[in-house]
């Protein structure tokens, strides 16, 4: 993964983030539809996704930072 993948994975979860804190703050969301969504499952579903992130993010950065340096051109 390359760093601005890297970088727009981060904003990925800055962005789950975001929604788990207007969920907290009581907002509401709808189908198409209109029906509701379930707002505890939602919030339980973004912190799952948060967490995973957590983890691939850390990996992701153990592994950039005992990569070798590449060749110099």
């Amino acid at each position: 993964m390359s760093d601005s993948e890297l970088e727009r994975f981060k904003a990925a979860r800055t962005t789950a983030l975001f929604r788990l804190d207007l969920i907290s703050k009581g907002a509401q969301i709808t189908y198409d539809d209109g029906t509701p969504v379930d707002m505890a499952s939602e919030k339980a579903r973004l912190e799952d996704v948060v967490a995973d992130m957590d983890r691939r993010i850390a990996r992701l950065e153990l592994a950039t930072a005992k990569a070798p340096p590449g060749p110099l051109h």
